[in-house]
């Protein structure tokens, strides 16, 4: 059995890692999972959630925001297809919780239905990357 997998996370605007890995940890609709080398094969939609990659053996681990997607999992490799993902380590919570209110009031100010519904995703979305920060 190998050592390692081929892991890849891919979002629609960029290519956020690309590496051999020891084990990822992901949570999928119907739980949290950990994928190892050698794991079975299994297709899974992602919650949003943080991944945790551990990257060698001694425990360098990488942590990625996503926003939901896909997981494809095979013996060798691992291919997540994010909605939406951030490196946790590019965020500030201050700049996180300011955006958060500024979206608020933006929900609040709308005047047009569908400003009010682009406001209410970004709200969404913001509270989601908060929730799976803490």
């Amino acid at each position: 059995m190998a050592d390692s997998i081929a892991f890849e996370l891919v979002s629609p605007d960029r290519l956020l890692m690309s590496a051999d890995v020891v084990q990822v940890m992901l949570s999928g609709r119907e739980g949290d999972f950990t994928v190892l080398p050698g794991h079975a094969p299994v297709v899974t939609t992602l919650r949003p959630s943080i991944v945790e990659v551990i990257q060698t053996a001694g425990g360098e681990t990488t942590r990625i925001f996503v926003r939901g997607g896909f997981a494809d999992v095979a013996a060798d490799r691992l291919t997540v297809l994010a909605e939406e993902a951030i490196m946790v380590d590019e965020l500030d919570r201050a700049t996180l919780e300011q955006r958060i209110q500024d979206a608020t009031e933006d929900v609040d100010d709308a005047t047009d239905d569908n400003v009010r519904e682009a406001a209410k995703e970004l709200l969404e979305r913001l509270q989601a990357l908060l929730e799976a920060l803490d």
